[in-house]
């Protein structure tokens, strides 16, 4: 199972009271901008530079979620000692909005658009995945369904910054921040939960003269033996700010020896992560199997929709074996050098697939081969068809707007 459904009314383990009630989507109201900006042209944008005109907010104080608001957008005013200024109290996550591929097809004919058909994926997760992060940071939880229709409602009321064009989307990103004003090291016992909205163009550019294909480029990683992005027992299976603000220095370093990216190893030199990605490998085994192997979710891999998305088509298709298991850069280096390894791919919610083609480790750099038909390409392919409704799936949530 990806993650519990069970939604937490509160933790056991920071609070000792009563189990706290969700908000609800019956109580949501809104305050909208009078002339909202149009969507800007897109070509070029940098991720996360422009956001829609608007926001959802919802407070946790005095032990009770407050009603639920779409509101403008606008900066937050917090004291100096806020608690998620100094000790990380901090979550989030990450989703897109598509247009779906019939709109998408009428705008670049130059037709108008009545209603509007816009697609979410796999949001169910998403939620999910922010309401286990939030119970890490003692955070009172919430009802998922009643979220995914504040987020439902807030895409509507966002639908003309869901780009019409294929390659693009609205990057939509809640996060909750610890909000009570006091220095002590303790659960704050206020939250924010909040939801912004950002149009963003393709990670990889598309081929001239194609709208609805893709091509990908591939990084180099450096393997990092002593530092560690996660450790057994620690919060690498959450998305919290501390596990993004740690690595950065180490993938600095990386990038100014001339890599793209980090390859992360655990506390036995397991492989990990690649950068913020979940990290896959497709190789021959020495019994001469092709086989799909990714890192199991132990506590320290983030359980990436992505990832779970590539597993269950990678075993629809029955192609070839799916392994979810423990594999040390020492084996993958052996593969390499025996020839076995198919290719090697990250994967996330913001570039969905990015393949690799050079490893560098212990002063050395190993090839990874990149074929012209590649497995990361294929998945790539499938995943963005889902997406924007070419292709049939219960992950890709239809929302008429």
């Amino acid at each position: 199972m990806f993650l519990s459904r069970l939604w937490r009314q509160g933790s056991a383990a920071c609070d000792s009271k009563a189990p706290v009630a969700s908000f609800t989507a019956a109580a949501l109201t809104k305050k909208l901008v009078t002339n909202p900006p149009p969507l800007p042209p897109m070509k070029g944008v940098a991720f996360g530079t422009v956001f829609s005109p608007h926001m959802v907010l919802i407070d946790y104080e005095d032990g009770k979620w407050g009603a639920p608001q779409i509101v403008p957008f606008a900066n937050f005013s917090f004291p100096p000692q806020t608690s998620c200024l100094h000790y990380a109290t901090q979550c989030f996550d990450g989703m897109k909005v598509y247009a779906d591929i019939g709109d998408i097809t009428k705008v670049s004919k130059g037709e108008k658009l009545g209603k509007q058909n816009l697609r979410l994926f796999r949001p169910d997760r998403h939620v999910a995945r922010l309401n286990d992060s939030m119970h890490a940071l003692c955070f009172p939880g919430f009802d998922e369904a009643e979220m995914l229709k504040i987020i439902t409602e807030f895409v509507r009321t966002e639908k003309n910054y869901v780009p019409k064009e294929h390659g693009y989307s609205l990057y939509l990103r809640p996060a909750a921040i610890g909000t009570a004003a006091c220095l002590g090291a303790t659960p704050s016992r206020s939250v924010r939960l909040f939801v912004i909205a950002s149009p963003v163009g393709p990670y990889y550019p598309l081929p001239e003269g194609h709208s609805d294909e893709v091509i990908i480029k591939p990084v180099s990683l450096l393997v990092e033996e002593t530092r560690k992005r996660a450790w057994p027992g620690g919060t690498g299976g959450r998305k919290v700010g501390a596990n993004y603000a740690g690595p950065l220095l180490v993938q600095d370093e990386a990038k100014a020896r001339g890599y793209n990216q980090v390859l992360w190893l655990g506390a036995q030199d397991e492989v990990q992560e690649a950068g913020f990605m979940n990290f896959c490998t497709m190789w021959k085994t020495k019994e001469g199997k092709t086989e799909l192997v990714t890192a199991p979710l132990d506590g320290t891999i983030l359980p990436g929709v992505t990832r779970d998305s590539i597993l269950e088509l990678a075993r629809s298709w029955g192609e070839f074996e799916v392994s979810v298991r423990p594999y040390y850069v020492s084996e993958l280096i052996e593969a390499l050098q025996e020839g076995r390894v198919i290719e090697c791919f990250g994967c996330g919610t913001a570039l969905v697939v990015s393949p690799v083609n050079m490893l560098g480790y212990r002063g050395k750099e190993y090839s990874v081969p990149f074929p012209a038909q590649s497995y990361a390409s294929r998945f790539l392919q499938a995943i963005i068809d889902i997406q924007y409704g070419k292709t049939p799936s219960p992950w890709s949530v239809k929302i008429e707007a």
